[in-house]
C-alpha cells in the first residue's frame, strides 16, 4: 500500500520542513518529491502537510504517519537484507557532535547495532569543528555535525537557529560585557556567537570554557552566563533569553551527515547508519527519557 520510496521522500520533507531541501536530500527535482507526497496522500486519504508559499508544516496525520513510515522502512530494510543474503559488516568510525549527548541518539544506534551485529562501530563524541578536522584526515567514516554557515559539503538532517539560552533567573546588565560560556576552539557555535557580539559592536568576556557539554550546561544552571544553542535542542533548566536582554541574532545552523572522502571498505556500513540518522532524525530533536 505504502511505495517505500514514497516514504522516504515524506520523511525527508517533514525533516527539512521544505520541498527544495527534501529534493536535495534525495537527489530528485522537487516536482518528483510533490508527485511522492500526492501518492502517499492519495494512499492514505490523508491531508499530510499544509503549505504555502512560505512554509510547510505537519498536519496531525502527518504527525501519526512518521512512526509509521519509520518503522515500515526499517522492516523493509531488514526483509531486504534477509532475502537478498547481504549483510553489512566492518569497521565503522562513527563521530557524532556534542549537541547529540542529550538526544535520543542513542536509541538510534542501538536500532543499528541490533539491525547490523557484525558492523563494529567506534564512537567518537567531539565538538563539530574537530569531528570536521578528523574526517578530512582520515580518521572517521561519517559524521553527524553541525556545518559552518558558509559551508556547502553534507547531507542536511535538519536546519535549525540559534539562540541565546541561560537560567530563567539571570539578568544581563547592559553596561557590562556579556558573560559568554562557550566550547573551545574550533567551536562553531562560539564562532557565532563572538562574530555576532562583534558586528554589534557589545562588549563581552569569557566566563566558562569547556570541552564537554555537561560542563557548559552546568555553568548556565549556576548563572555564571549565556551559551549560543541550537533552538531545538535547549537542555532542560534552561531557557531561551528574551529578546529584552538586546543580545545581536545568531543565524542559523545546519546539522550535516558527511561521509569520508575515500570509497573505504566501511562505506556500506556508513551508509547504512546514514539511512537510519535520515529515517529517524526528528528523534534527534526530542530528549532521551
Amino acid at each position: 500500500m505504502y511505495e517505500p520510496s514514497h516514504l522516504r521522500t515524506f520523511l525527508a520533507v517533514a525533516q527539512t520542513l521544505s520541498f527544495t531541501q527534501a529534493a536535495r536530500r534525495q537527489g530528485l527535482r522537487q516536482s518528483t518529491v510533490s508527485q511522492h507526497v500526492r501518492r502517499l496522500e492519495d494512499a492514505t486519504g490523508r491531508q499530510l502537510f499544509t503549505r504555502d508559499t512560505h512554509s510547510v508544516e505537519l498536519t496531525e496525520d502527518g504527525e501519526a504517519m512518521l512512526s509509521f513510515a519509520r518503522r515500515i522502512l526499517e522492516v523493509h530494510e531488514q526483509a531486504t537484507v534477509f532475502f537478498t543474503g547481504t549483510r553489512v559488516r566492518g569497521r565503522l568510525r562513527f563521530g557524532a557532535s556534542e549537541d547529540f549527548v542529550l538526544t535520543r541518539l542513542p536509541e538510534i544506534l542501538e536500532g543499528f547495532r541490533y539491525d547490523h551485529p557484525e558492523v563494529d562501530l567506534e564512537l567518537t563524541v567531539e565538538l563539530s569543528g574537530t569531528l570536521h578536522e578528523q574526517l578530512a584526515a582520515g580518521k572517521l567514516d561519517l559524521v553527524l555535525a553541525k556545518r559552518r554557515p558558509d559551508d556547502p559539503r553534507g547531507e542536511l538532517v535538519w536546519h535549525d537557529e540559534l539562540v541565546w539560552i541561560g537560567a530563567e533567573r539571570l539578568r544581563l546588565d547592559p553596561d557590562r560585557p556579556v558573560p559568554l560560556i562557550v566550547f573551545p576552539p574550533p567551536g562553531i557555535t562560539r564562532a557565532q556567537a563572538l562574530e555576532a557580539l562583534e558586528r554589534e559592536g557589545r562588549p563581552w568576556r569569557i566566563v566558562c570554557t569547556s570541552g564537554s557539554l555537561n560542563g557548559l550546561i552546568a555553568a548556565a544552571r549556576a548563572g555564571l552566563g549565556v551559551m549560543a544553542h541550537s533552538r531545538g535542542l535547549v537542555p532542560p533548566g534552561l531557557f531561551r533569553v528574551p529578546d529584552r536582554a538586546g543580545l545581536p541574532e545568531l543565524g542559523n545552523v545546519d546539522f550535516v551527515l558527511l561521509h569520508g572522502r575515500d570509497r573505504t571498505p566501511a562505506r556500506n556500513a556508513a551508509d547504512a547508519l546514514a539511512s537510519a540518522i535520515l529515517s529517524g532524525g526528528e528523534r534527534l530533536h526530542r530528549r532521551g527519557a
